[in-house]
């Protein structure tokens, strides 16, 4: 056995033989929940977990030692941010509708286009995919927005996405998200749907195609997962022929609802109730649909999420953001609803969601005993995993997948440390993450991502994030121009010297 360093490592390849982990901390498994072993070993052959513990007795091909450091299952991500966030422009700049959050009449009738050219749809998700490993992302359900596409998306992008995971070495469930209809602003905060049904059926019919082509690719990296756009935009025929499909593929659905005021008054208006309650009448819910947000759900919705095993999945730092919350999440928890995590938005930091979700969660609860550190590190990990219907992911055991994330505790910023979760979700953030392995494979090294140069790509990425502001005045109400728009915070003032 040779003592190596994480260095001695080729970036994006799985080691040949078995490799020995070993760190200050190691999150293990065992009786049905995470264990911390000081001073623990990880084991992992091929793409798989062989050890968990103290002292190994067989031979392995090299040692690594992280030092002061956690080693944790990675992250499960079930609302990963997978393009350049459009979401942050409205964090100072409201009302939504008049900021390009919602179609006006005008765009709608000249003819919505795509606004990324399909070299830019596929840029931006390679460059997603290497913003979650660099976060300690190992498994991701790649989310994205409409509102500056033609419809949906596209068969040739998430056949580039496949393949960017694949390169990059991420874990993903994905296929192209469909709807059949979109809300249309007639007036100053006058929205209304309009529906062409048969795009979205044939939307789905894509989706179901690209499922049966990518799944298994890399080595069964690549999974499926049907994505209908938020609920008010689906006619209740797309939604069962969603859940038929589902049932005939063995794959998940992901359907945001219950999510925000827009959605609440539309359902209401087409179907007399909540999305929730529309859904279990037409009997399409079950533990198959993986639903994001929750933070508009009634009390009779959430019993009605752990009536029929949905899970939810909880994006506190983009929720709290815009004003919302999950009410709550300790709540939810002792309801029997299972939780899941996602970034949804920029900074995809699940460490900075985890803390966001705590601190939520005990303003909402107005008491800081009802939730730990503990259980929002169980839902990106466990809750996850479970929200898959996969045994083998979101934990460090024999025969689990070796999708691994390491995290430095020997940061300056999280002094003094105490227990090793605790100190990451209330001083960490994603730039702690060391090192990422993905099915055995190392896919991240300090800030360096197999398949892609992320500091020349950041470059890419502003400018082509920049262009697309440019065009906002074609879909924003009224067509004023980008500088009242998204006015800058303060007053610019132009060197007079130039």
């Amino acid at each position: 056995m040779s003592e190596d360093t994480l260095e001695t490592l080729a970036l994006g390849k799985r080691p040949d033989g078995r490799t020995l982990l070993t760190a200050a901390w190691v999150l293990g498994h065992g009786e049905g929940g995470h264990r911390l072993l000081r001073n623990g070993e990880v084991v992992i052959e091929g793409g798989a977990v062989l050890f968990v513990g103290h002292r190994f007795p067989g031979e392995v091909a090299r040692r690594i030692d992280f030092g002061n450091a956690l080693i944790s299952p990675g992250f499960i991500d079930l609302d990963a941010l997978s393009d350049l966030d459009t979401t942050i422009l409205g964090i100072d700049h409201h009302p939504g509708w008049a900021k390009g959050r919602v179609w006006p009449r005008s765009y709608v009738e000249a003819g919505p286009y795509e606004m990324y050219s399909p070299d830019e749809l596929v840029f931006q998700k390679r460059f997603a995919f290497g913003q979650l490993l660099l976060n300690g992302i190992t498994t991701a359900a790649p989310i994205a927005s409409l509102f500056y596409r033609e419809w949906g998306e596209t068969v040739a992008e998430f056949d580039a996405a496949a393949s960017a995971a694949g390169d990059l070495g991420l874990r993903v469930y994905l296929s192209p998200a469909y709807r059949s209809g979109g809300m249309v602003l007639d007036g100053p905060g006058q929205m209304s749907p309009v529906f062409d049904e048969e795009r979205g059926f044939a939307g789905l019919k894509d989706a179901i195609d690209f499922i049966g082509r990518q799944t298994g690719r890399f080595g069964d990296l690549v999974r499926g997962l049907l994505v209908p756009d938020r609920v008010e935009t689906c006619t209740a025929e797309l939604l069962r022929r969603t859940d038929a499909a589902a049932r005939d593929l063995g794959c998940r659905i992901r359907l945001h609802m219950a999510q925000g005021s827009m959605e609440v008054d539309t359902v209401a208006r087409l179907h007399g109730s909540t999305a929730p309650a529309w859904l279990a009448r037409s009997g399409l819910l079950s533990d198959r649909l993986i639903a994001p947000h929750a933070t508009n759900a009634t009390e009779e919705d959430l019993d009605l999420y752990a009536e029929h095993g949905v899970s939810i999945v909880h994006c506190p730092l983009v929720s709290a953001r815009g004003g919302s919350t999950l009410n709550s999440f300790s709540k939810c928890r002792q309801r029997g609803v299972n939780i899941a995590m996602g970034t949804d938005t920029a900074p995809a930091d699940m460490l900075m969601n985890l803390l966001i979700g705590l601190i939520t969660c005990r303003i909402d609860d107005r008491a800081s005993d009802r939730v730990r550190c503990a259980d929002l590190f169980d839902a990106a990990t466990l809750g996850g995993a479970r929200a898959l219907g996969r045994d083998d992911l979101g934990r460090l055991a024999p025969a689990a997948r070796a999708d691994i994330a390491v995290f430095d505790l020997d940061d300056a910023v999280m002094t003094p440390s105490i227990d090793p979760i605790t100190t990451l979700v209330i001083g960490g953030s994603g730039k702690v993450t060391q090192a990422v392995f993905v099915d055995g494979r190392l896919s991240m090294r300090h800030g360096e991502v197999a398949g892609i140069d992320m500091k020349v790509a950041r470059r890419r990425a502003q400018a082509q994030f920049d262009r697309l502001v440019a065009k906002y005045p074609e879909r924003s109400w009224g067509h004023p121009p980008v500088s009242e728009i998204f006015p800058p915070s303060y007053p610019i003032e132009g060197d007079p010297h130039g």
